[in-house]
Order: C-alpha cells, then structure tokens, then sequence
C-alpha cells in the first residue's frame, strides 16, 4: 500500500469511526430526539453519491468507508424512523 493510499485508509477509519458511538448510544437510550431526520437522510444521499464515486474511481479507502458509513448513517435514519414516532398512550 502507498503512501496515499494508507492516508486516504486512515481517514476512513477516523471518519467512519466517528459514526459507531451515535449508533451505539441510539441502539441502548431509543433516544432519537436530538436527530434531525431531513438532515441524516441528506447527509445519506451525500454518502452513497461518495460511494459511486468511489466505485466509479476504484478508490479503495472511498468505497470503504462510505460503505461503512452508509450502513451507520441508514441505520440511524431507520432508528429515527422507528423510535421517533409519538407512541400513543391511553388517557384514564
């Protein structure tokens, strides 16, 4: 692996890694209040047209780490989905 190559590698895990604990904390606290669903689905779209990118480059760290982020950042969206609805409570 080149110099750049191993810079682009190392920035990808950094960045990517960045995602794991916002999942982590999500998955055990259900709190999704502090996302913006308009503004993970934007960044979302934005990491998947990084993916093709990628792809269409055949940059290996590109496709990496946006694959991993793309994951991250969708699984978040469908938390936001699934947690952030009102629930319905029963008035006695």
């Amino acid at each position: 692996m080149n110099t750049i190559e191993l810079i682009g590698m190392l920035a990808a895990i950094f960045t990517t890694g960045c995602w794991l604990p916002q999942v982590v904390r999500i998955l055990r606290t259900r709190d999704v209040s502090a996302i913006s669903l308009i503004t993970y689905s934007g960044f979302s779209i934005g990491v998947g047209l990084w993916l093709v990118y990628g792809v269409l480059i055949a940059s290996t760290p590109i496709i990496i780490a946006n694959t991993i982020t793309l994951i991250l950042t969708l699984a978040i969206v469908g938390m936001k989905l699934v947690y952030g609805r009102p629930t319905t409570s029963s008035r006695t």
